[in-house]
């Protein structure tokens, strides 16, 4: 298991936001590959934030958790 590193209002931060770019309203781009991104980022941004860690905060040594 691994060690918790975000706070929760960073976890409900990126609940929010995965939740609103999973949505039908998403943000709209010209560019299909910036849809893809945006949609991996967004079902990351969600695992994240059910997890409690994020794999960035980990490589700099940051620790969000209260």
């Amino acid at each position: 298991m691994v060690k918790q590193n975000l706070g929760t209002l960073d976890r409900i931060f990126r609940f929010v936001l995965a939740i609103w770019w999973l949505s039908p309203w998403m943000p709209q781009t010209q560019y299909v590959w910036l849809q893809w991104v945006l949609w991996i980022v967004a079902w990351i941004a969600l695992a994240e934030s059910f997890l409690g860690w994020c794999w960035l905060h980990r490589a700099f040594h940051i620790s969000n958790k209260n």
